[in-house]
C-alpha cells in the first residue's frame, strides 16, 4: 500500500466498543463492494471478551471480542486500523496506547470533546510514527469499493445511490460529517464519484486537517481533482491558501466554506461544532472563500451553484481525456435485517411458544394481563401474584411490606428467560412438576437472579471505602468489573421504570434512613451523563434497599457482608420466580404442549471445514 492510501480492499480494522450497529454497516458496505473478507478483525472490549454475532450478507459470523488492544493485536496482528468508540473521558488514552504499538497505522477517534492538549499530544506521536489519526468529533469516512469506517456515509441504501461501492476520480474532505453524506451525494451526481472522503471533524482542534488529506489526494494519480468543504471558524483553510501558493496543490481543488449567513448574525455566533466560532474577521466563511478564490481554488458564488462548479471542473477534465472511464459494476443486494423486515410487515413467523400467564413484551411488564404496576398498587400481595400466575384467578390482596413488595416483583419476567424455559421445556418433555422446577430453579445464579447480590456488594463496598460516585465507577472500570444493577434495555432517566420508582418512595417514606439508595442515586447521576438508560434497575434497586433495610433493623456492615456473601439475598428472588416456575409448568400442562425442539435456523452452526490435524 502507497503511504498517501490510507485503506485498500484488504483492510481489517479494530473497533473499540460495543458498537455492533456500526460493525454491522461496515460488514454491509463489504458485502456491497464485494470483498473477499471482512473488514471487521474485532472488538475490543475491556469490560468482556468471548464475541459478537453479526451478518456476512445472509450467513451469520462471529466476530471476537478483546479485553484490551494488546490483546486483539496479538490474535489479529493484520488488522492495522481501529475505530475507536471510547467517550471522550477514555478516547485519548485508548487512541495512545494504539498508537504505541507497531501494527495499528490510522486510528478514528468518534467522540467529541476530547480535551485539546490531548488531540495535541496525538497528533504529534501520529507525526512522529508516521501514522494517520482522523478526528476527533468525526462520523468517519470511506474509501469506495474498499473500505467504510461505522456509521459514515448513512444508510446502505445512500451509499447504493451514490455509487460509494466502488471508486470514482474525486478526493473529498470536509470538517463535518453531517455535511460529508451530502458532499458525497452532490460528488456523485456530477462526477464520476468520490475516490476517498473524510470529515476531519468539527472539534477546535483536529488531529489531522484539511490540509492534511488534500496533501495525500495530490499525490494519489488515481485522484484527478479535489472537493473540500470548509467551515467558519480557525485558520484551516489559509493553510490551504499557503499550500497553493507554494505550488504543494496543483489539482483543481473545488471549494465552499460554510457559515457565510454569520455575517448577518449577531457578533460572536457559535455553530454546532466546536470550532464553528469566527472569533475575527479572517475567521469569517466570507474571508476564507474570497482567500481561497484568490490562490486559485474554484469556488462558488454560494453553496447553490457549488454543484455546477464540481460538474464544469469534472467536464473539463474529462474532455482533456484526463478521466479513465469506469465499467460500472452491478453490487449484490444486501439483505434487510429480520427485526426490520418484521417492523415493515415484510415477514410473519410462527412462534413456538405459547404463554398464557404473562407478557412481558409491552412496557411494563404483566401478569395474567394485568401490568405489573397494578398488581403492585392494588396490593394483590403474594396470595394475588400466586393467584394470577398458578391458577389465573384474581384473590383477595393481603400484606404491605417490604418483602412481599419485592416477591411480587420477581415473581415471573416471561417465558423466555432460562429458569422458566427449562421448566416448560421440561414440562413438554413429560416430566412431572418436581422435576421441572428443579431444571428451572438450577439456572439461578451469577447471571440469572445474581446481579440482586451484585449490587448489594457493589455499592456496598464503593460506599464503605467512601468512594465518591466518579471514583467508585473509574475503580470498577480499572478492575473490568461491571457494576450490577445499573443499566435497562427499555427505560431511562426521562423514561423511569416504575417498578423502580414505587420501591424507593416505599423507601423513602418507611426506612428510617437509605444511606445506599441515597448513594446509588448519586451514582445513577454519574452514569446517566454518558447514556441515559445507565439507571438503578430493578435488581440493582432491590439489592440496595435490602441492605438499607437491614441496616435499619440494626445488622452491621460485616453481618450484611456475610449475608450477602452466603447468597441470603438471592433467597428472595428465588421464592419469587419459583412461583412463576410452577405458573409456566401448569400452563403447559393445560395446553397439553407436544415436546419441543429447538429450530435448526436459530442455531449458528460453526463448523470448521476439517478438524485440526495433531501430529
Amino acid at each position: 500500500m502507497e503511504n498517501y492510501e490510507l485503506f485498500d480492499k484488504n483492510t481489517t480494522a479494530f473497533i473499540y466498543g460495543s458498537q455492533q450497529k456500526a460493525a454491522q454497516r461496515m460488514l454491509d458496505f463489504d458485502y456491497l463492494c464485494k470483498r473477499e473478507i471482512p473488514s471487521v478483525a474485532g472488538f475490543i472490549t475491556p469490560t468482556g471478551s468471548g464475541y459478537f454475532k453479526l451478518f456476512w450478507g445472509t450467513k451469520e459470523i462471529s466476530i471476537p471480542r478483546y479485553l484490551s488492544v494488546k490483546e486483539a493485536i496479538a490474535a489479529k496482528p493484520k488488522a492495522d486500523v481501529m475505530v475507536n468508540f471510547a467517550s471522550e473521558r477514555s478516547c485519548a488514552e485508548s487512541t495512545i496506547e494504539a498508537l504505541e504499538t507497531d501494527n495499528i497505522r490510522t486510528i478514528v477517534m468518534i467522540a467529541e470533546g476530547v480535551p485539546q492538549r490531548d488531540v495535541r499530544e496525538i497528533a504529534k506521536i501520529a507525526k512522529d510514527k508516521g501514522k494517520w489519526i482522523i478526528g476527533p468529533a468525526t462520523v468517519g469516512g470511506l474509501k469506495p469499493g474498499c473500505f467504510k469506517i461505522g456509521n459514515a456515509a448513512g444508510t446502505i441504501q445512500n451509499i447504493r445511490d451514490t455509487k460509494l461501492y466502488r471508486p470514482g476520480s474525486v478526493g473529498f474532505v470536509s470538517v463535518s460529517g453531517g455535511l460529508s453524506n451530502e458532499g458525497y451525494n452532490i460528488v456523485s451526481r456530477n462526477t464520476d464519484g468520490i475516490y476517498e472522503g473524510y470529515a476531519v471533524g468539527g472539534d477546535v482542534y483536529p488531529a489531522t486537517t484539511l490540509l492534511d488529506h488534500l496533501l495525500r489526494y495530490e499525490q494519489n494519480p488515481k485522484i484527478k481533482m479535489m472537493v473540500a468543504l470548509g467551515e467558519v471558524g480557525g485558520k484551516a483553510e489559509y493553510q490551504i491558501v499557503q499550500a497553493i501558493k507554494e505550488k504543494k496543490i496543483t489539482k483543481p481543488l473545488v471549494m465552499w466554506v460554510t457559515g457565510t449567513c454569520a455575517d448577518m448574525l449577531p457578533g460572536g455566533v457559535q455553530f454546532g461544532h466546536a470550532g464553528a466560532k469566527a472569533d475575527s474577521k479572517d475567521d469569517t466563511a466570507k474571508a476564507k472563500n474570497a482567500a481561497l478564490r484568490a490562490a486559485g481554488v474554484i469556488v462558488p458564488d454560494s453553496f447553490e451553484d457549488y454543484d455546477q462548479k464540481i460538474k464544469e471542473t469534472y467536464d473539463k477534465l474529462k474532455a482533456a481525456g484526463k478521466i479513465d472511464e469506469i465499467v460500472e459494476p452491478t453490487p449484490p443486494n444486501v439483505p434487510m435485517d429480520y427485526a426490520q423486515a418484521v417492523a415493515e410487515g415484510f415477514v410473519r413467523k410462527p412462534t413456538n411458544f405459547i404463554s398464557t400467564i404473562c407478557d412481558e413484551t409491552g412496557e411494563i411488564h404483566n401478569y395474567c394481563g394485568v401490568p405489573i404496576d397494578q398488581v403492585i398498587k392494588e396490593n394483590y400481595g403474594i396470595g394475588g401474584v400466586l393467584g394470577l400466575l398458578w391458577f389465573k384467578k384474581k384473590l383477595p390482596q393481603y400484606a404491605r411490606d417490604f418483602i412481599e413488595l419485592v416477591i411480587q416483583i420477581v415473581a415471573d419476567h416471561g417465558p423466555a428467560v432460562s429458569g422458566a424455559h427449562n421448566t416448560i421445556v421440561t414440562a413438554r418433555a413429560g416430566k412431572n412438576l418436581i422435576e421441572s422446577i428443579v431444571s428451572g430453579i438450577v439456572t439461578i445464579g451469577p447471571r440469572f437472579g445474581g446481579a440482586v447480590n451484585g449490587a448489594a456488594n457493589h455499592f456496598s463496598w464503593g460506599l464503605q471505602n467512601k468512594l465518591a460516585p466518579r471514583e467508585f465507577i473509574d475503580t470498577m472500570k480499572k478492575k473490568n468489573v461491571r457494576i450490577q444493577g445499573i443499566g435497562h434495555r427499555i427505560h431511562s432517566i426521562d423514561n423511569p421504570d416504575e417498578r423502580c420508582e414505587i420501591m424507593m418512595n416505599f423507601a423513602k417514606e418507611h426506612f428510617p434512613k437509605h444511606p445506599l439508595l441515597d448513594y446509588a442515586l448519586s451514582v445513577q447521576d454519574v452514569t446517566t451523563m454518558k447514556k441515559g438508560t445507565l439507571i438503578l434497575n430493578v435488581d440493582g434497586t432491590i439489592g440496595v434497599l435490602f441492605v438499607d433495610l437491614l441496616k435499619s433493623l440494626h445488622y452491621n456492615d460485616e453481618e450484611i457482608k456475610e449475608m450477602i456473601d452466603m447468597g441470603f439475598f438471592n433467597a428472595f428472588f428465588i421464592i419469587g420466580r419459583t412461583m412463576g416456575f410452577m405458573g409456566h409448568y401448569f400452563d403447559q400442562k393445560r395446553l397439553k404442549t407436544p415436546l419441543y425442539r429447538h429450530p435448526w435456523d436459530d442455531i449458528l452452526y460453526d463448523v470448521p471445514d476439517k478438524p485440526e490435524e495433531v501430529k
